[in-house]
């Protein structure tokens, strides 16, 4: 890939702008992962109700993907973009300045921070529409990268709520939000492409289009696993592995680490090899790092108690088990990742018109696919008293995702992909 053709090929500023707006964005969107591992002492919240609360941000933003991506189409990326982000900063300032007080407030938050969820919507189509297809790949991955926000949380959010309380975390989070959208206002630029008018009648066209549900499922595989373990790993090390809170918010960095840093990857591969080959063999190891994780046995608890807000084992005190769960889990991210990467270089070129409408759809359904993957696992422990059932479940729909792709390649291959101009 020529580098230099491609810094010309478009706008550079929009799509840093539309990196730290997503990075953010991502960053607030699953902030409740690590947090709830302190929220939840003061709640007094049971298994259950722990991964329902991290679930909620995750299905807002799944549902306001749609209506924000037809803001972004009828009022413009740019102005969508700052709207929402606007609506984000005012809710974590109430949470700040006034604390949450009951599992219902802690919900109501987390539908606004669904917000900062859904600027997959506004950030995706920004960046792309400056592009051509042949460099959609590495643009949606760069722009989708933005996720690595998670990473931010998982390091950083623990320590924060360890040692100033979780109130003050949403008040030091308000700094980056803050100083990003001032970046976006003077740095972000609408492409000059004419957007196609949004009506009722466009969604129900491009609805009726069985490819637009296997993107939509295709994404709720990849996105849907990434985000959904970004949110709940937290929760799932603390109590299958009985690990502190810090060290399980950096036991959750390195695996989201993986995600983040592959999806430009992904998006490289598919450009060169084609995005239905790149994930076939990405949906493989997804299934077998779910099954994997879902066979392996509780880790021990430490002997004695410690004196931590979330107590447990220290990061250099993890046993072996835990250790292995993480590289499982850091090989399967990756894949994950690597699969957003792949999932966007095929949208755009089989919806180029419609790529605002697609990005809220397929976003959507990846959103859908992490609250899924975090309420199935909530149900899980708290049924069965494992989470053999829940990572056993998403194995399952990565070998059906497989099988899907066998079933499209041919015909996609011959209609769209022909004249798309880029690998298929």
């Amino acid at each position: 890939m020529d580098w230099r053709e491609f810094r010309q090929a478009g706008h550079w500023p929009t799509l840093l702008s539309a990196f730290l707006y997503f990075d953010v964005s991502f960053m607030v969107w699953v902030v409740f992962g690590p947090l709830s591992l302190y929220l939840s002492q003061d709640l007094g919240l049971t298994i259950e109700e722990k991964f329902s609360v991290v679930a909620v941000p995750i299905l807002a933003g799944a549902i306001l993907r749609v209506p924000l991506g037809v803001l972004a189409d009828y009022l413009g990326p740019k102005r969508t973009g700052s709207f929402a982000q606007l609506a984000v900063i005012a809710g974590m300032a109430w949470a700040w300045l006034f604390g949450l007080h009951s599992k219902l407030e802690v919900e109501l938050l987390g539908v606004v921070l669904g917000l900062a969820g859904a600027s997959f919507a506004v950030a995706l189509p920004q960046a792309s529409r400056w592009y051509p297809p042949r460099y959609q790949g590495v643009v949606m991955g760069i722009a989708g990268a933005g996720n690595m926000g998670v990473v931010l949380d998982a390091m950083f959010v623990p320590w924060m709520a360890e040692h100033w309380g979780w109130q003050a975390v949403f008040g030091a989070l308000l700094i980056p939000l803050v100083i990003v959208l001032a970046i976006y206002l003077a740095l972000a630029k609408d492409a000059p492409e004419q957007r196609a008018k949004v009506s009722l009648a466009r969604y129900a066209t491009v609805l009726g289009d069985r490819d637009t549900w296997w993107f939509m499922f295709f994404y709720s595989i990849t996105f849907g696993g990434f985000v959904g373990l970004g949110n709940a790993l937290p929760l799932y090390f603390t109590d299958w592995y009985h690990t502190s809170g810090i060290a399980a918010g950096m036991m959750a960095a390195l695996v989201v680490l993986a995600g983040s840093m592959a999806r430009p990857l992904g998006g490289i591969l598919a450009d060169r090899f084609g995005g239905i080959r790149t994930l076939q063999v990405l949906f493989v190891i997804v299934a077998g790092a779910y099954l994997t994780v879902a066979f392996l046995p509780q880790g021990p608890a430490p002997a004695a108690a410690a004196t931590a807000k979330v107590a447990g084992w220290a990061l250099d005190e993890l046993p072996g088990s835990a250790w292995l769960a993480v590289a499982v889990f850091f090989l399967g991210a990756t894949a994950l990742g690597m699969g957003n990467g792949s999932v966007f270089q095929l949208v755009p070129l089989r919806f180029r018109n419609e790529i605002g409408v697609m990005t809220g759809l397929v976003g959507a359904a990846g959103g859908i696919g992490g609250f899924v993957l975090a309420k199935a696992l909530g149900i899980s422990k708290g049924m069965t008293g494992g989470f053999f059932a829940g990572f056993s479940l998403f194995a399952g729909l990565a070998a059906i995702g497989l099988v899907g792709l066998i079933a499209v390649k041919t015909r996609w291959r011959t209609t769209w992909g022909a004249v798309s101009g880029a690998q298929v």
